[in-house]
């Protein structure tokens, strides 16, 4: 007998105008399902497919989006060489168990004309917002414009991006959105680099390079597990060992609370530690959570 095969799941239709999305979403409703949405601007990976996996869990009708959006990209930043792979993220979602792929238009997200946007507080200052001062304007106007699309229950969210996670639940609470926001775990490659679709513009060795940052978060982690208390201490251990591995940019090293992304003073509790750094023209940020001695 001939060895069975495990058939690829069918690939989930791909909607490019709002009225096609909000149709398909009515018609899950209609049909008793509760709605799950993971925005993504595409070129999908590891990370934002274990989204798509907490999603589909408990029936809901997942949706993806996959929008390049340019309102979130500086005048110097990568928006035209962001990587978009459409087929490829189609497929992927398909095996994690998207039911919709909503792609739209340019035209669709900003009509001619569009002037309006949503513009977030002192949360979005700090952090990746003193380096990126419109980026969190431009997160916040698309994703607010796609929760208006697609009406989730839930929305979907990973820690990597950990200020943008505390900014969107602010925004969700303020304008008074009835959507949950969950926040998955961290996704990292084997040797700790965490995933992220950038990480392949780097050349091999910036891509060994850039352990830097994850191991100036351990660094930071474990001191704060054996109680050390002086936060400057800790960032400037952090720092050495980011400029140990060669030559990087610093935007940022901070220890923060995780819900007030508040500088640290004494630590006690859980904290956030995070950082960004540049390697050659590649932009990093990652994060760890840690519980540290409570008073």
């Amino acid at each position: 007998m001939a060895a069975m095969t495990k058939e690829e799941p069918t690939a989930p239709p791909v909607a490019t105008r709002e009225g096609e999305a909000r149709s398909a979403v009515a018609e899950a409703r209609k049909a008793g399902r509760s709605i799950a949405f993971v925005p993504t601007m595409g070129a999908l990976h590891a990370g934002h497919t274990s989204l798509i996996e907490a999603a589909d869990k408990g029936g809901a009708f997942v949706v993806v989006s996959i929008y390049v959006n340019p309102t979130q990209f500086g005048p110097m930043e990568d928006f035209n060489e962001y990587p978009r792979t459409l087929d490829a993220d189609r497929e992927a979602s398909a095996r994690a168990g998207a039911d919709l792929i909503f792609a739209p238009a340019h035209d669709e997200m900003y009509p001619p004309g569009d002037q309006t946007r949503v513009r977030p507080g002192p949360l979005s200052e700090p952090m990746c917002g003193a380096f990126r001062p419109d980026h969190f304007e431009g997160v916040c106007t698309v994703v607010a414009k796609l929760f208006n699309i697609v009406h989730p229950d839930v929305a979907y969210f990973g820690q990597k991006d950990a200020q943008q996670a505390v900014v969107l639940r602010r925004m969700v609470r303020d304008l008074c959105m009835p959507i949950q926001i969950e926040v998955c775990p961290l996704v990292r490659e084997e040797d700790g680099l965490a995933m992220s679709s950038r990480n392949a513009k780097l050349t091999a060795a910036q891509r060994k390079q850039a352990l830097c940052l994850y191991k100036a978060l351990c660094t930071a982690r474990d001191r704060l597990m054996a109680g050390e208390q002086t936060i400057g201490g800790i960032i400037a251990a952090m720092r050495d060992t980011i400029m140990e591995s060669g030559p990087a940019e610093i935007d940022y090293l901070s220890i923060v609370d995780p819900e007030t992304l508040e500088p640290a003073r004494k630590p006690a509790g859980l904290v956030m530690v995070a950082g960004a750094i540049r390697i050659g023209e590649t932009r990093l940020i990652d994060n760890m959570l840690v519980e540290t001695i409570r008073d």
